[in-house]
């Protein structure tokens, strides 16, 4: 039997928030450009398959205080290396992730007089869109250490694509996270270092690298100072 998933779960998370509490609609779309190689005597247009591409829309509510969705879609208009995830069936350990780095296209604000002030906004993806998991779900730390790992049944050489979300942080110290990768389920070593996070802040990158993922994967935390929690959101893909 299929199984299928409500869309109420999704989350959406955009650099260092967590946006799922403004938007009702969220879409990811994958595509590759094709260049025609038809020849004299073909009965049938052939192609072969060029770049990929990739862009995020999503549609919700406006709501203009601050650290609320207009200021950080409208912040987005002038920045570029935007983290974008989208957890389709939430944000849950090992399930599915859109990982995307990008530049906002668009972004419109909508007010109808009989309804709620509403707001669409579109993501153009920048070195790819990809699909992957969620390597930690809702991870909420108040001191230094590591989550589970993921089997992924073998290594890949691909690389990569990465996104992590500080999305909400009243830790005293500063905070390192690391994604690490493993043989064997017992030797670690880094994989990708994300920038250090200080105290009570928020934030979100991206990282991308090429190269040898070993089978296993799990984030690593680093808390510096003793009270206070760090919560965040990552999602991996392999290249």
């Amino acid at each position: 039997m299929p199984t299928f998933r409500h869309g109420k779960h999704t989350a959406v998370f955009i650099n260092g928030t967590n946006m799922s509490a403004f938007l009702n609609s969220a879409s990811s779309t994958m595509a590759i450009e094709t260049a025609e190689t038809t020849t004299f005597g073909d009965q049938d247009k052939t192609y072969i398959t060029g770049l990929s591409d990739g862009t995020v829309s999503m549609s919700g509510f406006f709501d203009s205080t601050a650290g609320a969705s207009d200021a950080v879609l409208s912040g987005m208009i002038a920045t570029e290396d935007n983290a974008v995830s989208i957890f389709p069936e939430g944000n849950t350990i090992t399930r599915p992730a859109t990982v995307v780095n990008g530049q906002m296209t668009t972004y419109d604000i909508s007010s109808p007089v009989g309804d709620v002030v509403a707001l669409s906004a579109e993501v153009q993806a920048d070195g790819g869109l990809f699909y992957g998991f969620d390597l930690v779900g809702a991870d909420v730390r108040t001191s230094t250490g590591n989550t589970a790992s993921q089997d992924n049944a073998a290594g890949t050489t691909g690389g990569v694509a990465v996104n992590l979300h500080i999305h909400a942080n009243t830790h005293d110290g500063t905070t390192i996270v690391k994604v690490q990768h493993s043989a064997d389920d017992a030797t670690w070593v880094d994989l990708v270092t994300f920038s250090t996070v200080g105290a009570a802040t928020t934030a979100g990158e991206n990282i991308a690298i090429s190269g040898t993922v070993n089978r296993y994967l799990r984030a690593s935390y680093t808390l510096a100072g003793s009270t206070g929690s760090v919560s965040s959101a990552i999602a991996l893909a392999r290249r």
